[in-house]
């Protein structure tokens, strides 16, 4: 069964009054799927039954990817390091940047900071983040209390998703000026949308709206039975896979509102999205497949799909080419697919 924009709407508001009036833990609480939730990963594949379409560069345990269209970078983190491929030239060597950590999350961003843009690692078990200069690989960690698992550039400042603190500190020159709480049981991931901030709830599978200038988490709607990661269209939604529920969600964040939700069985884990064609892409990792949906029109549309590496828990969309790039988190290393 199928619900999209008119039953999106009616579910997103009726979670909306709930959670405005909810507390944190506890009964009535109808964010909160399960008395003592668990976050969601990503299934483990089976063994592949078919080739990976496209072709495989060198392996390695991807752990994250990224994709910086203007200084024409792939950013791969494994094995403790973020390598640096040329998009134009992905049989050269890397620039290889070793990192004091397993990466969580690459992120590219373009806060305007004295060490310039460029990449941001997170890491979690260091209580790092580390700015990586694009695309010559200069690097500068920042100390972050906690586990930071995200990060995001906003304007002069840089945002960051603190899982176990339950928080997003604010940093302004490599300094937290300010810290935003409020209903969350997990900061997991931070997705910004023209000027409207969102942070996703792995724990308690929600997505809140953030007032940064204000320092409060506001409006949070349930996002399936266990939502795992996020990304920004250009329509001005968060699109996020709910990976329990076999589900591709959109919420326009102008008001927060579901405004889709799409059947995807098999896993569906990772996502990408392409701005300049208007495709989602995403892995399911119970398949080893990954998904090409058109996502401009009323309810997505699927355009592609491709066999994986095992275990495909990373993407990355170059959107010049429209190239796919797709990471092993069991070492069969990072796969090309021009579709």
């Amino acid at each position: 069964m199928r619900r999209f924009a008119g039953s999106g709407v009616m579910l997103g508001c009726v979670l909306l009054v709930a959670a405005c009036s909810s507390g944190q833990g506890g009964g009535g609480d109808e964010l909160q799927v399960v008395d003592n939730p668990v976050a969601a990963t990503a299934p483990v594949s089976p063994v592949p039954e078919a080739s990976p379409a496209g072709t495989v560069l060198v392996p390695g345990n991807v752990t994250a990817m990224a994709s910086d269209p203007a200084n024409r970078v792939l950013a791969v983190a494994a094995d403790n390091a973020v390598s640096l491929y040329r998009l134009d030239d992905l049989g050269a060597t890397p620039v290889r940047v070793p990192v004091d950590g397993p990466v969580e999350r690459l992120t590219v961003s373009q806060a305007e900071r004295d060490l310039g843009s460029g990449l941001l690692a997170s890491i979690p078990t260091r209580g790092e983040v580390v700015w990586i200069d694009l695309p010559g690989g200069q690097a500068n960690a920042l100390s972050v209390a906690g586990q930071p698992v995200d990060a995001a550039g906003d304007g002069p400042d840089m945002l960051v998703a603190v899982r176990d603190r339950k928080a997003i500190d604010v940093l302004a020159g490599g300094n937290v000026v300010k810290t935003i709480t409020g209903e969350l049981y997990s900061a997991d991931q931070i997705v910004q949308s023209g000027n409207q901030t969102v942070v996703l709830d792995r724990l308690r599978t929600a997505v809140f709206a953030v007032d940064v200038p204000d320092g409060k988490v506001r409006e949070g709607l349930r996002a399936g039975d266990g939502a795992t990661n996020a990304v920004a269209d250009s329509y001005g939604r968060v699109l996020v896979t709910d990976t329990r529920g076999g589900a591709l969600l959109a919420f326009s964040t102008a008001p927060l509102l579901l405004r889709q939700l799409y059947p995807v069985p098999g896993g569906i884990y990772a996502i990408a999205y392409d701005n300049q064609r208007g495709l989602a892409w995403v892995t399911l990792t119970e398949r080893n497949e990954v998904v090409g949906f058109d996502v401009r029109g009323g309810e997505p549309v699927e355009k592609y799909r491709f066999p994986t590496v095992r275990q495909p828990n990373s993407i990355a969309v170059d959107e010049q080419t429209s190239r796919v790039f797709v990471g092993s988190a069991t070492g069969e290393g990072i796969q090309v697919i021009q579709p």
